[in-house]
């Protein structure tokens, strides 16, 4: 027995601390051998460092015959040990000149461990608090034993609100019904449909909004019981903008089939108004007369149809120049008084100056129009109607949303009204063609959608917002242009004129719709035009190439056989530099023909008989190109 206390770290001294048995246990742990150590004083010799005051230990020794507590130490090589040490009180005799039995055990290796475990667990914690996905631990039972930062910010809940209470706390119905049943069978048989696996479900915010989240979750063992591990990411953002892609996909959709429908519709009204112009003079009896005009109108309003078609599907024509949205839309804004009635009030607020765009202005006014008309209707009671004109910057997180927009600054229009709003089903139908909330007859359902198409032709994009009972707002952003001058623009009327303009010269006629072709070709023989025609742009090319005498090719600008309009003029102009090209079209930009000819060599369907007579003659008289 003697000889295994020896082994052990036991110390005896007096009160004082000086030294009166030393085992061989303590001259491994410390250094110093049995003859070093008798009769020093132990916590000089160790240097101990103790966790209160010496003499307080002496004293609770004498109170209470023991103490026990954790020492810091030094051996006699200088290394540092951790010590937990155990004093119990030996009286004498005479209960006077007490000794202390001290039983020391080291734990360094213990401290060092706790000291990495708790680095560990901070730099854990670091990670955790910084992840941008939310971390969630449970047990079997479901119990929440762990919540990060990123969770206590994703639901709203603060970390004390949640550990302790079942994780069915942050599930909406029917999800929070299945989970104990989910957990009980999967621990039961191991069928897994989440574990191991990435779903998507839905969370319950402390607010009691529900949102979408893609929910991973993993299984460990830690002191023989299972733990549940669960990564949450946020798919708010992500579900609205694939929503927004979408949208934007459909209405392109449809953008372009009504494009190509109001192009095929303009040839037909082309055709109808050269028919009617040239029946025009056999017509002598009045009432005949008459039903022709009523015709020609039919015709005018089926032209401001497509217009309105070509519009959404981003088609019609435009003619931009840099202009100050500030002064353009307080110059219109009396007509947008008159048209929104006495009972509603409007206000114009613009801040900054100089809201420079390259916009065609009486589109954009038409525009404005439309919401105007829009706002007036949503408000039959009266209210307020506001355009707000102000600088924006377009920034990454907002491309984010909404997958078409560049970043940068842009002019911002905002017109919002007062009205009766819209509900979610009708919003994300807004801007489609032909829907309308309207009575039958009381709205074509292409107010909104012309918007559309003009600010997304014109590089800009529209964001409606809209709530019932609250009014709506529609965000018009146009690109921001700086170092450009303004250009005045003037509208000057077409002088009346008597006689149509014609001509002596060889005009080759391209255009693939042999009924329009006809029409047009009667035109300009009535104009004493000398005419030579080509359904492609093939066929116009060896044409060419047989007959010199062409002075110009008035060609349709979208035609089949892989050669269009623009294709044909480059062909043509190399073979024959001093040719002059006139293009028309019902839904084909012009700038097209502005950045491969000239200014003005362009001619939108349907059009007249003196419009084309007129653009004809113009040309012709034209500089070369």
């Amino acid at each position: 027995m003697a000889e295994v206390l020896d082994l052990t770290n036991i110390v005896i001294h007096d009160e004082q601390g000086k030294v009166l048995y030393w085992t061989t246990g303590c001259q491994r742990l410390y250094g110093w051998s049995r003859d070093e150590a008798l009769g020093q004083v132990l916590h000089d010799l160790l240097k101990t460092r103790y966790p209160l005051p010496r003499a307080e230990i002496v004293r609770q020794l004498r109170k209470r015959g023991s103490w026990q507590g954790e020492l810091e130490q030094q051996t006699k090589d200088g290394a540092l040990v951790s010590i937990t040490s155990l004093w119990v009180a030996r009286p004498t005799a005479d209960e006077r000149n007490s000794s202390v039995l001290q039983i020391n055990s080291d734990i360094t290796a213990l401290k060092r461990t706790q000291a990495e475990l708790v680095t560990r667990e901070a730099h854990l914690r670091s990670i955790l608090d910084t992840v941008p996905e939310a971390m969630i631990v449970i047990d079997a039972r479901g119990v929440v034993t762990s919540f990060s930062a990123a969770a206590a910010q994703l639901f709203g809940y603060g970390p004390d609100d949640v550990i302790g209470r079942n994780v069915k706390m942050l599930m909406p119905a029917p999800y929070r019904e299945e989970h104990d049943s989910y957990v009980g069978r999967y621990l039961a048989t191991g069928e897994a449909r989440i574990i191991g696996y990435g779903r998507v479900v839905k969370g319950l915010t402390k607010g009691g909004e529900v949102f979408p989240m893609e929910l991973a979750v993993g299984e460990a063992q830690a002191s023989g019981q299972r733990i549940f591990t669960g990564f949450i990411r946020d798919l708010t953002a992500r579900q609205k903008m694939e929503e927004e892609l979408r949208q934007s996909q459909k209405m392109e959709a449809i953008g372009q089939l009504t494009g190509g429908v109001a192009h095929d519709f303009n040839n037909l009204l082309t055709v109808i108004t050269g028919n009617l112009e040239m029946l025009e003079p056999s017509l002598n009896n009045p009432l005949d007369r008459e039903m022709l005009r009523e015709a020609q109108d039919a015709v005018q309003d089926g032209a401001k149809l497509t217009a309105q078609l070509l519009a959404f599907g981003r088609r019609q024509p435009l003619n931009p120049e840099p202009t100050d949205i500030g002064p353009l839309v307080s110059n219109f804004a009396e007509l947008l008084r008159r048209t929104l009635g006495e009972a509603n009030e409007l206000s114009v607020v613009t801040t900054g100056s100089t809201h420079l765009a390259v916009v065609d202005a009486p589109q954009l006014q038409n525009a404005l129009l439309n919401l105007a008309i829009n706002a007036r209707d949503a408000m039959p009671g009266g209210g307020r109607l506001t355009i707000e004109i102000s600088h924006a910057r377009l920034d990454a997180d907002y491309a984010q949303m909404y997958p078409e927009v560049r970043t940068g600054p842009y002019v911002l229009i905002a017109v919002t009204d007062t009205g009766e709003g819209m509900s979610d089903e009708v919003r994300q139908r807004a801007f489609e063609p032909f829907f309308t909330t309207k009575p039958t007859g009381a709205g074509t359902g292409l107010g909104l959608s012309m918007v559309y198409g003009f600010v997304k032709q014109s590089g800009g994009n529209v964001q409606l917002y809209s709530e019932l009972g609250r009014g709506t707002s529609v965000r018009v952003f146009l690109p921001l242009v700086e170092g450009v001058e303004k250009t005045a623009g003037s509208t000057v009327g077409r002088a009346e004129v008597d006689a149509m303009p014609g001509g002596s010269e060889t005009i080759l006629v391209v255009e693939d719709d042999p009924r329009l072709r006809r029409v047009v070709c009667s035109r300009l023989r009535n104009l004493e035009y000398q005419v030579i025609e080509a359904d492609n742009g093939s066929n116009a090319l060896a044409l060419l190439a047989t007959r010199p005498e062409i002075a110009m090719i008035f060609t349709d600008f979208v035609m089949p056989g892989g050669m269009n309009g623009n294709d044909l003029a480059e062909a043509a102009v190399a073979a024959k530099p001093n040719i002059k090209v006139l293009f028309t079209s019902g839904y084909a930009a012009p700038d097209a023909a502005r950045r491969q000819l000239r200014a003005g060599a362009w001619l939108k369907k349907p059009y007249t008989a003196i419009e084309l007579a007129e653009k004809i003659r113009h040309v012709l008289d034209g500089p070369a190109v």
